[in-house]
């Protein structure tokens, strides 16, 4: 079978000045610190990391990034920080991201996400016009914005949005943020403007070592077995499409190189595992407590719980397609790297170096794994 897939040019971000909105989070200090080990410049714009522990704390990322302390929803503290770092490319992963919480705090949810956003690609629009080399902005969305169709089939980009919990309503607004955007930048009359680029990607659930956020499968896993809990199920037929964190990562790289110089590429995108990865929340849990050992359980929760969907698949042939980007781990081996991620770190392994360590095997491993 001919490989046709595209490797990440490390050169291409050697120099790189990079801005990553959300850069405290779980996904963005595995995204900072990729970036990092590739040359790039990392600027980062969040508030203090969500969670304690934390692995942007973990892994002492204030050593290697330059960090702006700040709320998405300033727009003149935004506004400042992206004038000062001058960035090439953005990653927008600022946002409320749990489906959980957006019933607690809607109002919060939608100002994070749709006016964070609007906020972002103003300032963007802004400081393009002062002369900044803006060229290519990710936003980075979920697969929870598509509305229920036939379960049967992966949803793909040009399927309907909708999203019914407020957290993934707010993110299909952000879709049509995007869009109307794309349009601005390319009629302002500055025409400089027309030099950015807007992408959208979104991505499956995505596991791996370093997430202690609340109410979220594999934190909550971990945090049960570590006290001795069975691990509570709430909702365990409900099948999700599930990859390690560094899969929809690597496409988020691998779109910015073709964007950079191709405005075509500003377009949705979708990042998931192969088919036979999309499974129930029980199967996941079970894999993960067998590969854990020393008594791991479940158990379901018979509680009521806020609505979720109960099918969610992604056809991910566009990105596969016209990226060349495949999953390259599946999801024993994902679920294998974020224990031996967790052993590790109970081990008092450095966790910087835990995370490189896992890069390096990822980015090694795509080499030459079969797809």
């Amino acid at each position: 079978m001919p490989d046709n897939r595209i490797r990440i040019n490390s050169d291409f971000w050697k120099g790189k000045h990079v801005f990553v909105t959300g850069h405290t989070g779980f996904k963005g200090t595995w995204l900072s610190l990729w970036l990092h080990g590739m040359g790039a410049n990392v600027t980062g714009y969040s508030l203090q990391p969500p969670t304690e522990p934390s692995l942007f704390e973990l892994c002492r990322m204030d050593e290697i990034v330059t960090s702006y302390t700040a709320d998405i929803r300033n727009m003149a503290a935004l506004s400042a920080a992206l004038k000062e770092a001058a960035p090439d490319i953005i990653f927008h992963l600022a946002a409320q991201p749990l489906v959980r919480a957006s019933y607690l705090n809607p109002i919060e949810t939608y100002e994070m996400n749709t006016m964070g956003t609007v906020n972002l690609l103003e300032a963007v629009r802004q400081a393009v016009k002062g002369g900044s080399p803006v060229k290519a902005v990710i936003h980075v969305s979920t697969d929870k914005v598509y509305s229920q169709l036939d379960e049967s089939r992966g949803y793909r980009e040009t399927d309907r949005l909708g999203g019914g919990d407020p957290y993934s309503n707010s993110k299909a607004c952000t879709e049509l943020i995007i869009s109307s955007y794309r349009q601005v930048f390319q009629n302002d009359a500055d025409q400089s403007n027309g030099q950015v680029a807007i992408a959208s990607v979104r991505a499956a659930n995505v596991i791996g070592g370093g997430d202690w956020a609340a109410d979220r499968l594999i934190p909550d896993c971990f945090r049960a077995i570590l006290q001795g809990q069975p691990i509570k199920l709430r909702y365990p037929q409900a099948v999700r499409p599930w990859q390690h964190v560094l899969e929809p990562l690597h496409g988020y790289l691998l779109l910015v190189e073709q964007l950079y110089e191709n405005k075509q590429f500003a377009q949705a995108w979708n990042f998931g595992p192969k088919d036979e990865d999309t499974i129930s929340v029980e199967q996941v849990v079970s894999e993960l407590c067998k590969k854990w050992g020393d008594q791991a359980s479940y158990q379901v929760d018979q509680a009521e719980h806020p609505h979720e969907v109960h099918v969610l698949r992604l056809d991910c042939t566009k990105s596969r397609t016209l990226l060349g980007w495949y999953p390259r781990w599946d999801l024993d081996t994902a679920i294998a790297k974020t224990i031996d991620w967790v052993k590790a770190s109970l081990n008092q392994e450095n966790g910087r170096e835990i995370c490189c360590k896992q890069i390096q095997e990822y980015v090694l491993g795509s080499e030459t794994h079969d797809h």
